[in-house]
């Protein structure tokens, strides 16, 4: 391929994966789980799936609905004294298999964690046996030339958790006034409170 080419075929891979995801009523099991959840939120997640959790969790705090990023990592030195009896958390891992987020959440279950979301796509992901819940990410393939580079896997991971957190914000009924209170800065902090001025 060409380098166009090449661009078309990753935009368009990426593209079908996220069409592909099939939306079942388990969408709105999580995000009435979410709405309900009475203690902290966490998310957490390694490595590419960790950026998007952060993202998710800095994205559902601005939007109406706090949240925590907990490094999976971090959390084996110290960072797991965030937990507390009946926080949900939501785990992203697309293997399923990653031994820092499998070991953070058999860790947290003694510390009282309450209910688990997992967002995963491979059907012998031992995340499943840890979580309450599962989103599926369904059967994607990765347009990278090796077949390893995340990329429409993570495009997935992120519109889910996009389509959550924007779920959240509506069912909430998150004002333009209440979104500038969380955004006072930059950009869509203006224009949030151009309406309250």
């Amino acid at each position: 391929m060409d380098i166009i080419q090449r661009i078309q075929y990753v935009l368009e891979s990426e593209s079908k994966a996220i069409q592909s995801i099939e939306v079942t009523s388990t969408f709105e099991d999580v995000v009435n789980l979410l709405m309900s959840c009475r203690c902290k939120l966490l998310t957490t997640g390694m490595g590419k799936a960790g950026i998007i959790a952060n993202k998710f969790a800095v994205t559902l705090s601005s939007t109406g609905t706090p949240a925590i990023y907990v490094h999976p990592g971090e959390a084996a030195h110290g960072d797991l004294g965030v937990v507390s009896e009946g926080d949900c958390l939501v785990a992203f891992s697309t293997s399923g298999k990653t031994r820092e987020v499998i070991e953070m959440l058999e860790l947290a279950e003694h510390l009282g964690l309450g209910k688990v979301v997992g967002i995963t796509s491979h059907a012998e992901s031992e995340l499943r046996k840890h979580c309450d819940i599962i989103l599926e990410m369904g059967v994607i393939e990765e347009p990278c030339p090796l077949g390893l580079t995340p990329s429409a896997s993570i495009a997935v991971m992120n519109a889910i958790a996009d389509a959550i957190t924007l779920a959240l914000m509506e069912l909430k009924g998150i004002t333009k006034h209440q979104y500038g209170l969380r955004h006072h800065g930059g950009y869509l902090g203006r224009v949030a409170r151009l309406d309250n001025e």
